[in-house]
């Protein structure tokens, strides 16, 4: 008979596990939210300033954009390399740029529904991400599909751009908000699969903080664009 006492079965144990867990997961979603306020407060100081300057210049706007995604492929590709102090500060310098690049929907949208539709975007993020946090469904399928209909409607997008027609913009609305909702139940899930490993000490301190990070932006861009694609379809414009 084994009388070996496995120190993971007792209850003890569990417990430091799930604070370990919640700890990881209430960072996530601590950071998001800090990124997400950067960017509302950096869009509406620039609309309130600087706006014009940003819209009637092209090429500034269309520098901060290409910058936006150089900083966040970068960190996407850079994340196991650099140091989680770098990785946040990374993580919220583009929160900052993303605030200027938006700042224009302060100019084209009514102040009361930019509003309505941060609540509404709120209510449906916080409902799908606590499906993907509660089924025991493998979202793994939903989240490749998701990504296929994202490059899909990159390229649609694109193509509207040079020849714009209101009814296609219309459905790759519709079609970026149904991508979204599915993209946040199933980045919320593989968030608990980081919580899980993290609590069960299979990734380091230092990598724990990264995953957090890079957690919190997949998040972010997610509310970001269902955001958008929401105030595309419901908003009032000025």
């Amino acid at each position: 008979m084994n009388n070996t006492f496995d120190s993971r079965m007792s209850p003890v144990y569990g417990q430091e596990v799930a604070a370990l867990q919640n700890a990881f997961v209430n960072r996530v979603f601590g950071w998001m939210t800090a990124g997400l306020a950067l960017t509302g407060s950096v869009a509406w100081y620039t609309a309130a300033h600087y706006a014009q300057l940003i819209v009637r210049h092209s090429g500034l706007y269309l520098v901060l954009v290409l910058l936006e995604l150089a900083v966040v492929i970068g960190l996407s590709f850079a994340i196991k390399k650099i140091s989680a102090g770098l990785a946040l500060a990374g993580f919220l310098f583009f929160a900052a740029l993303n605030g200027l690049t938006l700042s224009w929907i302060f100019l084209a949208y009514d102040p009361g529904s930019i509003a309505k539709t941060f609540f509404a975007t709120s209510a449906t993020f916080g409902a799908m991400g606590l499906y993907g946090y509660l089924t025991k469904r493998d979202l793994t399928t939903l989240g490749s599909l998701c990504f296929m209909g994202l490059l899909g409607i990159i390229l649609a997008s694109v193509v509207n751009m040079i020849w714009p027609n209101n009814t296609v913009g219309f459905v790759i609305s519709i079609i970026g908000v149904l991508i979204f909702v599915g993209l946040v139940a199933y980045d919320t899930q593989k968030i608990k699969e980081m919580a899980v490993a993290v609590g069960e000490g299979a990734v380091e301190e230092e990598t724990g903080k990264k995953l957090a990070i890079f957690g919190a932006l997949s998040l972010y861009l997610d509310f970001v664009n269902l955001f958008l694609y929401i105030l595309r379809l419901f908003g009032s414009r000025r």
